[in-house]
């Protein structure tokens, strides 16, 4: 069994490549920083092979499939991705870009490459990382939401497409709360929620995905936050997030 996992040397990818080495899974990390990802290495018991790449890259994520795509693989995971927080009008556009080709554009790449594969192969499973945000707008961190948004709704869609054509072939979406990662140092933001681990997160994470579920929430108070945004004018809940992510300065 062997498990591909984007952005794997820190927070949940790390977490959840360690949780499929433990289920006896052989590991493909890929990351950018060859140093954790070489301590990544020493910290699982299977066999662990590590790439080197930065996903933002269009030409990158076609050369990573391209190494990958005659090898026997069960588990493509989208895990890598950032956030820029602050308001629209005064975030670098730069970094926004990058953003959106880390976690929407590759994504979407590996996403449509690992499907055909999986339903060439007649099997195969992929989990992208989205996030609650993907459920509603977010002020102040306006292009992230915006981009989990884009993923949620990709992944529900294609998996719907797929499950017509093989049992054996399923696109989940995984969608945490805050978790306690580099994420919030990464936007360049203080947190005002305390995080679930990224552990407990990837534990029921693959607990979920295993079993086919389509949309996975962890823990009670994310799926209450979903179910009740839902029964909220988009309005309110706008201003709602507003004032919520104001305090993150």
């Amino acid at each position: 069994m062997k498990a591909v996992i984007t952005g794997a040397n820190s927070g949940i990818g790390k977490s959840l490549a360690i949780e499929l080495a433990n289920m006896g899974y052989d590991i493909v990390a890929i990351a950018r920083n060859p140093k954790t990802l070489e301590e990544l290495k020493n910290e699982i018991s299977t066999d662990c092979e590590i790439i080197v790449a930065d996903v933002s890259k269009k030409e990158i994520c076609l050369e990573v499939f391209e190494k990958l795509k005659n090898e026997d693989i069960d588990i493509f995971i989208n895990n890598a991705g950032f956030g820029v927080y602050g308001k629209f009008d005064s975030t670098d556009y730069e970094r926004e870009l990058e953003m959106i080709d880390v976690n929407i554009k590759a994504v979407h790449i590996f996403t449509k490459l690992f499907i055909k594969k999986f339903l060439n192969d007649g099997k195969g499973k992929i989990l992208n990382v989205a996030s609650t945000a993907g459920f509603m707008p977010g002020p102040n961190f306006s292009s992230y939401y915006a981009s989990k948004s884009y993923v949620l709704r990709l992944s529900e869609a294609v998996d719907e497409e797929v499950r017509r054509k093989s049992k054996n072939v399923r696109v989940c979406v995984l969608c945490p709360g805050p978790v306690k990662t580099a994420f919030d140092k990464s936007a360049g933001v203080g947190s005002s929620f305390n995080g679930a681990s990224s552990d407990s997160v990837a534990k029921y994470a693959i607990k979920k995905f295993l079993k086919g579920k389509r949309i996975i929430i962890p823990g009670f108070s994310n799926k209450m936050l979903v179910f009740i945004s839902k029964f909220i004018p988009e309005k309110l809940l706008t201003k709602i997030n507003y004032n919520i992510q104001i305090k993150k300065k």
